[in-house]
């Protein structure tokens, strides 16, 4: 039989945490997912995952969280990940790294690996094992352990996601990748893989990857560094939801752009 696995789009700040709450379970009843994924490294003010935050989203449905470079800029993340089930962090991470890049859950009776990768373009403060090496490798190790491989690619660029998505086309059942936080139209199936280059976006439609787009525009034409402010116009859940035979094999891949009403909260003074 066989199942459906939705992989939401990088959560950016308050209005992507509302756009959970407010819009999940309805889209998951839509849908039929058997099981969901998402990128969460923007959730805590769209720059890290801060552990209540991470605690919040797994309480709001929310099966599995990954993240990429951003992911340990929350100082009580980073101590609460040796105890933490439900966040990965990328496999391809140095050793000492803390929590762990992947996991074997049962979904409708398969034992199905979901692994968290780091793309090696983009990142210069990061140094990861190649992407495709380290999936040889871990792919080996889990032959034995699990029946169906998925994979979240948290990279800088297309070309390197779709790199690995046909590198792996026949040995892995999913490829999505994540970071830009803009839904892209590439969703196909390669092989026996689904793959998209990235799954966009929880939060804002209507801004800059989440954020408001008058702040963004005065960081370019002033030269000046700022932080980023979220935006809480037009939200979506934005993502992709694959559908898996019991063999492993991609069925489906499609876009979702789900509008969700989220109402900015009041500003206390």
């Amino acid at each position: 039989m066989s199942f459906k696995v939705l992989f939401l789009g990088e959560i950016v700040g308050r209005a992507g945490i509302g756009a959970i709450k407010n819009g999940l379970k309805a889209l998951k009843d839509k849908t039929g997912a058997d099981f969901v994924i998402a990128n969460a490294e923007g959730t805590t003010n769209g720059f890290g995952l801060g552990k209540a935050h991470s605690m919040q989203l797994s309480h709001l449905g929310i099966n599995l969280l990954t993240g990429g470079e951003k992911l340990f800029y929350k100082q009580d993340m980073v101590e609460f990940f040796p105890k933490c089930s439900y966040v990965l962090r990328p496999a391809n991470y140095p050793i000492k790294a803390p929590g762990k890049g992947y996991k074997i859950v049962e979904i409708n009776n398969k034992k199905v690996a979901i692994i968290n990768l780091l793309g090696s373009s983009g990142f210069t403060r990061l140094s990861v094992t190649n992407p495709l090496t380290f999936s040889d490798m871990l792919l080996n190790k889990l032959k034995d352990e699990a029946d169906i491989v998925l994979i979240q690619f948290h990279c800088a660029t297309t070309a390197e996601c779709a790199t690995l998505a046909h590198y792996l086309k026949d040995r892995v059942a999913a490829v999505i990748g994540t970071h830009s936080k803009v839904l892209t139209a590439d969703s196909q199936i390669i092989g026996k893989c689904a793959f998209i280059s990235d799954n966009g976006r929880c939060g804002s439609a209507l801004s800059v990857g989440g954020f408001n787009p008058e702040y963004e525009i005065k960081k370019l034409m002033s030269a000046i560094p700022d932080r980023s402010h979220e935006s809480w116009e037009d939200c979506e859940l934005q993502g992709v939801l694959v559908t898996i035979s019991e063999e492993g094999v991609a069925e489906d891949i499609v876009p979702i752009k789900e509008k969700v009403k989220v109402e900015r909260p009041e500003v206390t003074k």
